[in-house]
């Protein structure tokens, strides 16, 4: 027997693999389930229920996608251009202190230029962090799996001397803390007495204008070209490094507007513990969506909706809410070898 590239893949073999990863997730969540004791039925409906049962579920469902799908989409485009970014964590965590630092009151503006602004400085701050291990990459051939994720740990441990020492809010008397953002450098909610705000709309708008310029642009193309053979890509003439510079403010600058929306649009200030592994989880959604722009949205939406449905299983039958993060993880590992299916064919 032997491996077989396809030449095409069929719509059938793509909704096929989908359905075996779901089904593996939800496999997987019963076996445990069942294992912690609670029972598998009312278990899957109390998570059901809590992520979608009620205007308060659904709005907390797309409060949680909402980041996830600015790190999916960093992961995502870095990616397709075969730039392993890992560090889409740090990227946000760098994004929120750009925004606590000209948001809290350095800048006095009316809001229709303040947020603007600060998102600006936030994305450029994110793609300060992937500009380096980025050009490592292209001039000194660096492992840039292992740069972006060790910046992971660098930029946590400069986050917590940033709250802690100069940018600490001097009346929070608690969790160490920065000062709040200004009103004016605040996201609007969508619904009422909920936390669900407007970056959802940026998001998803944003998505969309990267799917057309995937697909209708003649970077879009060039992108596809440097991830398909780098160096056929340079030979036919594209300029590869300009291509990868651009790669790298783009998903450098999406996960720093991760950092800014969790900051303007939900607490206000930075913390050490802001990120529950958005940029982690990221590189999870990008997967899940095929690398595809439009697919992100929906994939972060499955993603968000096991996190929070799990946690309303867990206080109804007090089941762990870790097991999301096995079904997720699980879910990743179906994808990554039901698209090597997708890739190739088994041949006698």
């Amino acid at each position: 027997m032997r491996l077989e590239r396809r030449t095409s893949t069929t719509a059938r073999l793509v909704l096929l693999n989908i359905a075996l990863v779901l089904g593996l997730m939800a496999a997987a969540g019963s076996v445990l389930i069942a294992q912690a004791g609670a029972p598998v039925g009312p278990s899957w409906l109390a998570m059901l229920n809590g992520a979608f049962g009620s205007k308060l579920a659904i709005t907390e469902t797309l409060t949680r996608a909402t980041p996830l799908i600015f790190t999916g989409l960093a992961c995502a485009i870095a990616f397709r251009s075969r730039l392993w970014n890992i560090g889409a964590e740090g990227q946000l965590y760098a994004g929120a202190l750009a925004v606590a630092a000209l948001g809290s009151g350095v800048i006095q503006a009316p809001g229709y230029v303040l947020i603007p602004l600060v998102m600006l400085a936030a994305a450029l701050a994110g793609a300060a962090m992937l500009m380096g291990p980025a050009l490592l990459k292209r001039y000194m051939n660096v492992d840039d799996v292992v740069t972006t994720l060790l910046l992971n740990f660098i930029m946590a441990l400069f986050v917590s001397i940033m709250v802690q020492g100069p940018m600490r809010d001097p009346l929070s008397m608690g969790w160490p803390q920065t000062l709040h953002v200004l009103d004016e450098a605040t996201l609007d909610k969508l619904v009422t007495q909920s936390r669900l705000h407007t970056g959802l709309l940026l998001a998803l708008a944003l998505s969309v204008v990267l799917a057309l310029v995937e697909s209708r642009s003649v970077f879009g193309l060039q992108r596809r070209a440097v991830g398909l053979n780098p160096e056929a890509a340079r030979f036919a003439g594209i300029p590869a490094t300009r291509v990868l510079v651009w790669t790298t403010v783009v998903s450098g600058g999406l996960a720093g507007l991760a950092g800014a929306v969790e900051v303007m649009g939900m607490r206000g200030y930075v913390t050490g513990d802001l990120s529950p592994g958005f940029g982690y989880t990221g590189v999870i959604v990008a997967m899940l969506a095929q690398l595809h722009p439009l697919g992100v949205p929906v994939a972060a939406l499955l993603v968000a909706s096991v996190f929070v449905g799990a946690d309303a299983m867990s206080r109804m039958f007090n089941v762990p809410s870790f097991i999301a993060d096995v079904m997720v993880s699980l879910s990743l590992l179906s994808m990554l070898a039901g698209s090597f299916f997708l890739s190739y064919r088994i041949r006698r």
